[in-house]
C-alpha cells in the first residue's frame, strides 16, 4: 500500500479474547494449518509487534476486529450498517472500536486500520464514490480520526483484503497476485512487488468494472456490460430466476429452496442446489464460472499475476465455480500452450478478511514499510 495512505490526524468493540479459528473448509494455508504448510509470516520489525484494529466497513454490516502480528483475531464484533446515512456509519465505526479498544488490552498506540467498501484518492483521505453508501467526497479518514483522537489508515476494502490473503491466507508466499472477491457485485485488489497498488488517482484495480460486454447489461457504476453483471452473485441469481421463469420442470429445486416464491431465491440457494447436483442449479454455475475464466483471461493478458484469489460468498460453492473457470481461462488465456499459467485458487480467510488487513496495513504503515 502506498504510504501517502498512512496520513491522518487522530482510538478506543465482540467476542472473548481466543484466538482466531478457521473454518475446516477454509484452513489450509492458515498458519500452523497443516503439515508442510509455510511459517507464518515473520512478526514487523521495530516497535509495532503488539496487536492492531481493523473494521471492515460494507453496504450490510460493518465488521471489526483486534489482529495480532500473525494475523490471528483476538477478539472481533460485527453490527448491522446503520442505514447509508454518512454520520450514522462513522458512529457505527467509532462505537466498535471504542469497543475493543475497552475490551482488549491493545494500548493507545495500536494501529487503526478501515476498509471501506468505496472509490478513494490517492491519499487515502476522501470516499469519493461508494454505490452500496451514501459517500460522496466523503473525508472519512479525518471524521474517523477526529471522532477516535487518534490517526487512522483507510483503504478500499478489496485491497485489505487482498493483503491479508497475501499476508496470511492463500496468497502466502506469492508477491504478484489478483484478488477477486465475487459476491453480490465483485470487487478486486492488486498486489504486485509485495505492495497493493492503487494507480494513479487511488481507484486502480477495479476489475469488476471493466467491460466484458460491449453495450451489455447496465451496471451499478454507470456504464454496461460491466464483468461483475456477469460473474457476480447477482449474476448467478437472475440466471436461476430466469432458468424457473421459463421451465418450472427444470427450476423445480431452486423454486422450492425459495420457498415457491422466486423473489425469494438467494446464491445461497443456488449453490445448496448445485451441491445436491441439480442441473438447473450447476448450469448457473457453469455460466458465471465461465464468464469469471474470460475476466481472469484478460486480466492476464495486462497483469501476468502468479496467482488468483478467488474469494467471496459465491466462492463458497468451490470447484462448482472454479472448475468452469480455470476451463474458460485456459480457453481464452492469450498464448495458451506456450507460457505458464497463474493458478486460480480459493481464499482462505473468509469472511474476516477485510478487518485482518486492514489491521495488518496500519501496522506495517506506521512502520513505514509499505
Amino acid at each position: 500500500m502506498s504510504s501517502t495512505h498512512a496520513t491522518g490526524t487522530s482510538g478506543t468493540s465482540v467476542s472473548s479474547g481466543a484466538p482466531y479459528a478457521p473454518p475446516a473448509s477454509r484452513t489450509s494455508g492458515m498458519p500452523g494449518a497443516e503439515p508442510g504448510a509455510p511459517p507464518p509470516p515473520p512478526a514487523p520489525a521495530g516497535g509495532a509487534r503488539g496487536p492492531a484494529i481493523g473494521v471492515d466497513v460494507g453496504g450490510t454490516k460493518v465488521a471489526a476486529g483486534v489482529v495480532d502480528e500473525h494475523g490471528r483475531i483476538v477478539g472481533s464484533v460485527r453490527r448491522p450498517t446503520p442505514g447509508h446515512e454518512p454520520a450514522l456509519v462513522a458512529d457505527t465505526i467509532a462505537e466498535v472500536v471504542g469497543e475493543l479498544l475497552a475490551r482488549h488490552a491493545v494500548g493507545l498506540e495500536a494501529p487503526i486500520g478501515i476498509g471501506a467498501a468505496g472509490w478513494l484518492d490517492r491519499d487515502g483521505a476522501r470516499v469519493m464514490f461508494a454505490p452500496n453508501l451514501a459517500w460522496r467526497d466523503e473525508p472519512l479518514r479525518d471524521i474517523i480520526s477526529d471522532r477516535l483522537g487518534r490517526p487512522v489508515i483507510v483503504d478500499n476494502d478489496a485491497n485489505t483484503m487482498a493483503w491479508a490473503e497475501y499476508r496470511f491466507g492463500a496468497g502466502r508466499g506469492c508477491s504478484e497476485l489478483v484478488c477477486v472477491t465475487v459476491g453480490t457485485g465483485i470487487g478486486s485488489g492488486l498486489v504486485l512487488d509485495g505492495k497493493v497498488r492503487h494507480g494513479a488517482f487511488g481507484v486502480g484495480a477495479e476489475f469488476g468494472h471493466m467491460q466484458v460486454v460491449p453495450a451489455g447489461l447496465p451496471c451499478g457504476c454507470g456504464g454496461q456490460g460491466c464483468w461483475e453483471q456477469y460473474a457476480s452473485g447477482r449474476a448467478l441469481v437472475r440466471h436461476a430466476r430466469e432458468i424457473v421463469g421459463g421451465s418450472s420442470a427444470a427450476g423445480r429445486r431452486l423454486l422450492e429452496l425459495a420457498g415457491g416464491d422466486l423473489e425469494r431465491l438467494t446464491g445461497p440457494d443456488v449453490t445448496t442446489a448445485a451441491r445436491e447436483g441439480d442441473p438447473a442449479a450447476v448450469k448457473c454455475f457453469e455460466e458465471v464460472g465461465y464468464w469469471l475464466g474470460q475476466g481472469l483471461a484478460s486480466l492476464t493478458a495486462v497483469l501476468d499475476p502468479a496467482r488468483f484469489v478467488i474469494g467471496g460468498g459465491v466462492s463458497d460453492a468451490g470447484e462448482l465455480l472454479l472448475g468452469p473457470a480455470r476451463a474458460q481461462f485456459r480457453a481464452a488465456l492469450p498464448g495458451r500452450g506456450h507460457r505458464p499459467e497463474a493458478e486460480i485458487v480459493l481464499a482462505h480467510l473468509g469472511p474476516d478478511a477485510g478487518f485482518v488487513g486492514a489491521a495488518d496495513l496500519a501496522r506495517t504503515i506506521k512502520l513505514g514499510r509499505a
